[in-house]
């Protein structure tokens, strides 16, 4: 008997037919993937499900009756729970805080929180569940893998029948995906069924039991994962060829140097970072969750203070202590976390590919040329295949890889010449994954600069010409494509110094 079944499935927004006649099953004990690019449809069903978003038409049958769920209020007191592809936690409460919002202890007559409490429950849960988490951290100091964690936490502590897992994995580490994967195989062996959406396919093959692939807001299939292969999901996924880099060829033109960084440090941080991006270069940063890679970008970006150390552009040293004086000198940075740092999400498409190029688009009088700035994101949406009504969406409406291609549009409207590209393809489908990809080494051709940080060895060795290992800080390595192996990466990558 089925957990839950939803049937005939139709939703539709302003300009968007976002569903049309989807199903879907899923069993009790069960590990059940749900794939599709993004913009196929598959958060907007989950959101249908978890009491987000209503539906036009169709039924959602759970433990054998038929409901209508509100909120997620109620999805929750139901027994179904969703870890969101977007962090979705308040940046000024405690992991605690977080994770029992609204279902708080309280004492002296249910007047005030006990803390106490509500923290040794946190505990508890994480010793269950096997996390290092500190209950009394604010959740804006946490890395991006760590809020993730508790998001992860915070859905389980529901003791969910049903829990809907959006890219659970997208930025954890290999160890951390262990424990997930433990956790996982445990509310299954519990009876809990788990509907699982991530573009990972190895992941798919290894963890689901069944696969339901939507294409387009239309149901295409569901096959056993035992029964079919990668290429064969893939295909139902598309429908079309995707690109597929070839092994990076030599860099074209000079050896032009277009920025080099010496003797970068910040204390307890980075230390002693040297190296250089030459014109027409992808230049990849490999490294461990927590190594530094990221922090090396910032710095670059001036989003991060540094202690010393010095920045040339085009051989001439350049002081960057904001991202708008690194904007100036031609560099653009798409950040890992483009929800929070790279995007307005209330603003339409228009207003955010325009953003950093505002300067060209105000008149002499201090007014915005509207007209030419809808026209110039109008060519980037088109450019970069941005699935958006009109660029008057607002860019929280656009599923995570449009949202992405937005961020890439911005930096392509400033014409930067200098690109930092923190974790391009994390979310993001296997179909979007090779628009960028094939972006990447276009931009690469016209003799852009790129630094590209992925934490995918397989991604990193595609597409650079040249490979950065970074631990704890420090750069261990520096490797040829042609001849560098993910094995020589992962040696480099835990290689502690000092």
């Amino acid at each position: 008997m089925s957990l839950l079944t939803m049937k005939g499935i139709y939703k539709g927004f302003p300009g968007v037919q976002a569903l049309t006649n989807v199903q879907l099953e899923l069993k009790a004990g069960e590990i059940h993937a749900l794939v599709g690019e993004n913009g196929a449809g598959k958060s907007t069903l989950m959101k249908i499900l978890t009491g987000i978003y209503e539906k036009d038409e169709g039924k959602v049958i759970y433990q054998g009756e038929e409901i209508n769920v509100a909120n997620t209020k109620e999805a929750q007191e139901l027994g179904i729970s969703i870890i969101h592809q977007e962090l979705n936690l308040a940046q000024d409460l405690t992991v605690a805080q977080n994770i029992f919002i609204g279902r708080e202890p309280r004492k002296f007559f249910k007047l005030f929180v006990d803390e106490k409490k509500l923290n040794q429950e946190a505990r508890e849960l994480f010793e269950q569940l096997n996390l290092n988490l500190d209950p009394t951290e604010y959740i804006s100091n946490l890395s991006v893998a760590q809020q993730q964690m508790v998001e992860i936490a915070k859905a389980l502590s529901f003791q969910s029948k049903v829990l809907v897992m959006d890219e659970p994995t997208a930025a954890l580490t290999d160890s951390e995906i262990k424990t997930l994967f433990k956790i996982v195989e445990q509310l299954k062996q519990d009876g809990v069924g788990i509907i699982y959406i991530s573009h990972r396919m190895e992941e798919l093959k290894r963890v689901t039991d069944r696969i339901t692939v939507m294409r387009d807001g239309e149901y295409i299939d569901t096959v056993d994962t035992d029964e079919t292969t990668i290429d064969k999901i893939i295909s139902l996924m598309v429908g079309r060829e995707i690109y597929e880099s070839s092994e990076p060829k030599s860099i074209t033109g000079s050896n032009e140097v277009l920025l080099e960084v010496k003797n970068l440090n910040r204390e307890g941080v980075l230390k002693d970072i040297n190296f250089q991006l030459k014109k027409g270069e992808i230049l990849g940063f490999a490294g461990l969750m927590g190594a530094g890679r990221t922090e090396v970008a910032r710095a670059i970006f001036g989003a991060d203070s540094i202690d010393s150390g010095e920045i040339y552009r085009n051989g001439k040293q350049v002081k960057i202590k904001s991202p708008k004086e690194a904007v100036k000198h031609g560099i653009g940075y798409l950040s890992e976390d483009r929800k929070r740092f790279g995007l307005m999400l209330d603003m339409d498409v228009k207003t955010n590919i325009g953003i950093a190029s505002m300067d060209s688009f105000v008149g002499s009088v201090g007014l915005t040329k509207q007209k030419a700035m809808e026209q110039q994101s109008k060519e980037m949406v088109e450019q970069l295949n941005i699935k958006t009504p009109s660029v008057n969406q607002e860019v929280r409406l656009l599923s995570g890889g449009n949202q992405q291609k937005v961020v890439i549009g911005k930096w392509l409207t400033r014409d930067s010449d200098i690109l930092i590209f923190d974790e391009p393809t994390r979310g993001i489908d296997i179909g979007a994954k090779g628009e960028i990809y094939k972006l990447l080494n276009d931009l690469a051709a016209q003799g852009k600069a790129i630094i590209m940080i992925s934490s995918e060895l397989p991604e990193i060795l595609r597409m650079s010409h040249r490979v950065i290992v970074m631990c704890e800080g420090r750069i261990t390595g520096e490797l040829k494509n042609e001849s560098a192996t993910q094995e020589e990466i992962m040696t480099y990558a835990t290689q502690r110094i000092g």
